[in-house]
């Protein structure tokens, strides 16, 4: 990371930085001077945020940033829910995605996939809507 990255936390917010967890109790711009693996707080699923395949994918590999003890058993699990939704959905668009979150996850790239797979994520809510069928009057 050249020069650094600026971010501004508002009080009482949160930031995960490699595997450590800071609270802020005021408004505060910290500056992130060498590469580092960060979270931000909006950016953390919750457990119970995990209703669809998708979002346990982006848990399990939020999982390997926020704490590194897990990485290894995470991204294992990762690359295992990976090759079962590859191998369960029809969409070309989240396909393409996995396929390059898949990629991410083979090169140790967890923040990149993690940013991959939460663009899916409206992708996947789109999918599962019910469609609406039309009447046929007899």
């Amino acid at each position: 990371m050249s020069g650094g990255l600026k971010i501004t936390l508002r009080a009482g917010e949160r930031i995960f930085v490699n595997g450590g967890v800071l609270k802020v109790d005021r408004k505060v711009s910290i500056e992130l001077m060498n590469d580092v693996i960060f979270l931000l707080e909006q950016h953390v699923m919750k457990p119970e945020d995990t209703t669809t395949p998708l979002r346990q994918l982006y848990f399990m590999i939020q999982m390997m940033l926020m704490d590194p003890s897990l990485h290894m058993k995470a991204r294992t699990m990762a690359k295992e829910s990976v090759a079962n939704l590859l191998a369960s959905i029809r969409d070309g668009k989240i396909l393409q995605g996995l396929m390059e979150a898949s990629d991410l996850l083979d090169g140790d790239r967890p923040f990149e996939a993690l940013k991959k797979v939460r663009a899916l994520l409206p992708l996947e809510v789109a999918n599962t809507e019910p469609q609406e069928f039309s009447k046929e009057v007899a």
